[in-house]
């Protein structure tokens, strides 16, 4: 899907949540909205599409780790679901985190310096995990708590969605689109999950006749991905 279309697509989408919250704000009912609410898991896994949303983060991460299919899904939903919650819980209780100049509207920079050290830390010890220990292992909690620290970035639009809602006095509509976009941005980044997974699984497939290689391919991956991950946190902190 060209940028151009994507941008549209979201637009009128929006326009048409922006509706959706006026009428019910004056008095429309639930079954109007509720019958829209579907549209707003589109809207997320399009969303979800444009830059942003750590995606290179997972896909670096799952490329260099050793989880299997299932668990990469959760890694993608703990990001999708800490991504969509912390512009909720932004709106709700912290709005002076968000900045309100034109140009970094919607973002919040104390989260996003965080969101960035703590994986900072994430990549600095998958590099010397491939580097100084013979063989690790990649644990469900441990991907959990990357998809965490990933997603602590707070979606934009979620922000924008959630404040049309307080400004019209219909808080729980926000939170209702608010989650039917989680499960779209979700999509989209299980999609991505996956791929990276089967990535990383069909290369072990065409080396496993040489386990030596496949044993040094494995650390070179891993190795990468913490020094991308590393990198990554250095640029957008200090630079």
């Amino acid at each position: 899907m060209p940028w151009q279309q994507i941008v549209e697509f979201q637009r009128e989408i929006y326009l048409a949540f922006a509706d959706h919250i006026k009428s019910f704000a004056g008095g429309g009912g639930w079954l109007a909205f509720l019958a829209f609410l579907p549209m707003g898991i589109a809207f997320g896994a399009v969303h979800a599409l444009t830059p942003g949303h750590s995606k290179s983060v997972l896909a670096t991460y799952l490329t260099g780790s050793s989880m299997k299919a299932h668990r990469a899904l959760f890694v993608s939903m703990a990001l999708s679901f800490t991504h969509v919650a912390m512009a909720v819980l932004i709106a709700l209780l912290a709005l002076p985190l968000v900045s309100h100049s034109f140009v970094d509207a919607g973002s919040a920079p104390a989260l996003q310096a965080l969101s960035r050290g703590l994986l900072g830390v994430i990549g600095l010890w998958m590099l010397g995990s491939a580097l100084f220990r013979r063989a690790h292992t990649h644990s469900s909690g441990e991907g959990i708590l990357v998809g965490f620290m990933a997603g602590l970035i707070p979606c934009p639009l979620t922000l924008f969605v959630m404040t049309f809602a307080m400004i019209h006095q219909v808080v729980v509509t926000g939170i209702l689109f608010a989650v039917s976009m989680m499960i779209g941005v979700g999509v989209t980044l299980s999609a991505v999950a996956l791929l990276s997974v089967a990535f990383r699984e069909q290369l072990a497939r065409l080396l496993r006749t040489r386990p030596r290689l496949l044993a040094v391919t494995s650390k070179t991956i891993e190795a990468a991905a913490g020094a991308i991950l590393l990198a990554v946190a250095i640029h957008e902190i200090f630079f």
